[in-house]
């Protein structure tokens, strides 16, 4: 990535929920992005209650339960799950 892009990358570690929010919000107008971003707390609750390590693909329910847990990545991603159980949420 040439320097002049990676300057509008990278941002000062936040260190308060305020702070974190602040980041996602200018990236997401920055890169004009239309999808909704959850955020962890600025202590990783999320991170931590659901072991991200190693990366795995999650889909969240509509009330904020699990309803897919992909293998641990990057060999245990298989994307290709992911449309049926949104299909079966979305009731399809």
């Amino acid at each position: 990535m040439p320097q002049n892009q990676k300057d509008k990358v990278l941002v000062k570690d936040p260190t308060t929920d305020v702070e974190r929010q602040k980041v996602a919000e200018d990236f997401a107008k920055q890169f004009k992005l239309k999808l909704p971003i959850l955020l962890d707390t600025i202590d990783d609750k999320m991170e931590k209650s659901y072991a991200g390590w190693s990366d795995r693909l999650y889909v969240v329910n509509g009330v904020g339960k699990i309803a897919f847990k992909g293998g641990p990545g990057p060999r245990g991603f298989k994307p290709d799950e992911i449309p049926v159980v949104l299909d079966k949420l979305l009731k399809r």
